[in-house]
């Protein structure tokens, strides 16, 4: 059974950590590269951690309807999932584990239904991800705003997902959701 894992959050809640956890824990996954119009950060590698797209390309592979999902997450910054990415690691025999957005977590769990399993990390506070967001360093003070703003949006949609669980202590997180990964990989679905 072709199966996917879904690991969605509101930015700076830890997805990133936890998935990368869980790539070095279980060999039968293997992430799902998404495609994003944003500049690439220090220590990002093309085709590795994204695939960086122009503005142009993104919107010419969405005429070509190659995503299965994608979003204007800010004005003019894309993010999507290409069709072909879950088609190349289903047929190296894996199952495919995101780190997306959660409007985009959403979608794909739309799509897929009981294939997939759909993971929310919440923070354990709205006080505590912004001094996540803002001790990253990684955006202007407009864009940490909108950031902040969007994760507070984001927040209200926990209840669509299948599992919640909330990253205070990353080693009790890590050991829930290896647990979840562990029992949604043998189940039949």
């Amino acid at each position: 059974m072709k199966k996917l894992i879904i690991f969605s959050a509101p930015s700076g809640s830890g997805k990133t950590t936890v998935v990368q956890h869980l790539l070095k824990k279980f060999p039968e996954l293997a992430f799902s590269i998404s495609v994003t119009t944003r500049h690439k950060r220090p220590n990002e590698i093309d085709g590795k951690d994204y695939y960086f797209y122009p503005e142009s390309k993104f919107l010419h592979a969405i005429k070509n309807e190659d995503f299965l999902e994608y979003e204007e997450v800010y004005k003019g910054l894309f993010y999507g999932t290409l069709k072909s990415e879950v088609e190349r690691l289903w047929d190296e025999g894996k199952t495919v584990i995101f780190d997306v957005d959660v409007v985009g977590g959403l979608n794909i769990k739309k799509h897929y239904g009981d294939q997939a399993l759909a993971v929310f990390l919440r923070p354990p506070s709205v006080e505590i991800l912004m001094d996540r967001l803002t001790k990253r360093e990684t955006e202007v003070e407009h864009q940490l705003q909108e950031r902040i703003a969007k994760a507070k949006s984001e927040l209200k949609f926990e209840h669509q997902f299948d599992e919640v669980i909330v990253n205070d202590v990353l080693s009790d997180t890590f050991a829930t959701t290896e647990k979840l990964v562990a029992t949604f990989l043998k189940s039949e679905v």
